[in-house]
């Protein structure tokens, strides 16, 4: 009978963490810390958007980094000024640490300054990714 117990608690517990990650995965939010972070064109290696820039943190095994680079870059051809620049994660460490980035794919929405005004853990959705755009530029 304990063991019918614990397994069901084990269950729950699981099934908890699942949806909760599920609901928080790809969620472009706001940090309290990213509003000091900023980003120059020298750290990225390339120029920053005129308007804004997507920066996506990945890794070469990373499944889920195909499918965000593909949204990203549909969504900088949509809107002029944008830009999207995909950073390997395991060559760049130094800004990893720096940016607290814990998995992959990380999207940072940068304004034209270089700022950080969102960020997503996971794949986000292309509409999130467009809304977020509108509080950058």
């Amino acid at each position: 009978m304990t063991g019918l117990v614990v397994c069901v608690a084990v269950l729950a517990l699981a099934s908890a963490f699942g949806l909760l990650r599920a609901k928080r995965d790809g969620r472009l939010r706001v940090r309290a810390k990213d509003g000091a972070v900023g980003l120059s064109a020298a750290e990225l290696g390339v120029p920053l958007g005129e308007r804004a820039t997507l920066v996506q943190f990945s890794t070469a095994f990373c499944q889920p980094c195909r499918a965000t680079r593909r949204v990203l870059a549909e969504v900088a051809g949509m809107v002029d000024g944008v830009a999207h620049v995909e950073l390997d994660a395991e060559e760049r460490l130094e800004l990893v640490r720096r940016l607290d980035i814990l998995r992959t794919p990380t999207v940072l929405v940068l304004d034209a300054g270089g700022r950080v005004v969102r960020r997503a853990a996971g794949q986000p959705r292309r509409a999130d990714v467009i809304a977020a755009l509108g509080e950058a530029v």
